[in-house]
C-alpha cells in the first residue's frame, strides 16, 4: 500500500517561536512516518504582506534551519525553498484563469488581512489560495494540514480543481476535507485513486 502524499508551508515572516513547534513543526515531524511528506518555505506567500523584506532572505534560512532543528528529516521529506521552483509561479498563472475574482474577494481571510493592512492590500494578497492551490496541485498532495483559519483557502482550491476539470479535462484529483488529526489542523484528503 502507498504512502498518500502531504504538502504543506510556512511563510517566513519572523523568527520561528513556540506557537510555530506546537501548532505545525511537531505535526510535520509527526507526519513524516506515515506520508510522503513535501514542506515548503512559503517565501512567496510571504510577499503578500510583508511591507520591508530586509529579512526575508534571513528568515527563510533560519526557518529552514529550525525545521531541521525540530526533527524534519531530508532523508523522510523533501523541504525546500518556494520560490527555488518557477513551475509553481506558472501554475499559479494557469489556475488563475479558473479562479473567480468575487470568491476570492469574499474569502474570510482576505477581508481580515485588509482589516489589518489597509495600505498594502495587494494582487498576491488576493491571489494568494490561487498560489497556495498551485502548491498543492504542483505536488499532487493528497493531505494538507493547516490551521483552521486556512480551511476557506482549501475549499477554494477544490472549486479551482472543479474549474479546470471542466474547462481542461480531468486533469486533477477533487480533494474532500476529512477528520482533523488535531484541534488545529484540519486535513484535506483526495478521494482513493
Amino acid at each position: 500500500m502507498s504512502k498518500g502524499r502531504v504538502f504543506s508551508g510556512a511563510r517566513p515572516t519572523g523568527r520561528q517561536h513556540l506557537g510555530n513547534f506546537l501548532g505545525a513543526i511537531q505535526n510535520y515531524v509527526a507526519l513524516q512516518q506515515d506520508y510522503d511528506c513535501v514542506y515548503c518555505v512559503v517565501d512567496l506567500h510571504a510577499l503578500t504582506t510583508l511591507s520591508n523584506t530586509e529579512h526575508l532572505v534571513e528568515w527563510t534560512r533560519e526557518m529552514a534551519l529550525d525545521w531541521l532543528a525540530a526533527g524534519m528529516d531530508p532523508q523522510q521529506s523533501i523541504i525546500f525553498v518556494q520560490s527555488n521552483v518557477p513551475q509553481v509561479t506558472e501554475l499559479h498563472v494557469v489556475l488563475s484563469m479558473v479562479s473567480s475574482l468575487g470568491a476570492l474577494l469574499r474569502l474570510p481571510t482576505f477581508k481580515e488581512k485588509v482589516r489589518q493592512q489597509p495600505d498594502n492590500v495587494n494582487y498576491g494578497l488576493v491571489g494568494y489560495p490561487v498560489l497556495m492551490a498551485a502548491d498543492i496541485l504542483l505536488y499532487k498532495a493528497d493531505t494538507v494540514p493547516v490551521g483552521v483559519d486556512q480551511a476557506s483557502h482549501l475549499e477554494f482550491a477544490r472549486e479551482v480543481v472543479r474549474r479546470f476539470n471542466h474547462h481542461f479535462g480531468r486533469c486533477w484529483l477533487s480533494q474532500r476535507p476529512s477528520t482533523p488529526s488535531s484541534p488545529r489542523c484540519w486535513v484535506l484528503t483526495a478521494k482513493q485513486r
